[in-house]
């Protein structure tokens, strides 16, 4: 018999704020934002002290992670569509006729080619996953991120650990 454990933190202080242009088919959305709600799965083997991992850890780590994001222009780095200048205080984004100059302290820079949700919770994934390792967390097996833009639409990432 396979037995799965595992935590899950969502919502509550796990949001941001953030404005993006998805690109697509070679073709660009307007500038919007959404209000993205964090959804963190955990699944392992207890510990010790018979948890998977701690909640208080689980929401304090993702959420020093996404206030990385909030309030801020995701920017998509190795987009294959946008053209990218970065100056000394400020970024410069083209897509054909639309052009946009962003304050450097107004921008998340990511290095990602797309600002889907997708790619977003990912990019989440990936810092989160290395704070566990940091933490100890030998027990963790799998984590899945996801980041919903709005109620009933989000996009997922899995990771092995």
């Amino acid at each position: 018999m396979t037995v799965t454990r595992r935590v899950s933190v969502e919502r509550n202080r796990l949001r941001f704020a953030a404005a993006h242009m998805a690109t697509f088919h070679g073709g660009c959305e307007p500038l919007h934002g959404h209000n993205y709600d964090v959804i963190v799965e955990l699944e392992g083997d207890l510990t010790e002290d018979s948890w998977v991992w701690d909640f208080g850890d689980l929401k304090r780590a993702t959420k020093a992670i996404v206030d990385q994001l909030d309030h801020r222009f995701i920017l998509q780095l190795r987009s294959r569509v946008l053209t990218i200048d970065e100056g000394e205080a400020n970024w410069k984004v083209r897509f054909g006729d639309h052009g946009y100059v962003l304050p450097k302290s107004d921008v998340a820079a990511l290095e990602i080619d797309n600002s889907t949700a997708e790619r977003l919770a990912e990019w989440v994934a990936t810092r989160l996953s290395a704070h566990l390792r940091s933490e100890g967390a030998t027990t963790a097996r799998k984590l899945t991120i996801g980041i919903e833009e709005m109620p009933g639409q989000a996009g997922w990432y899995t990771v092995d650990l």
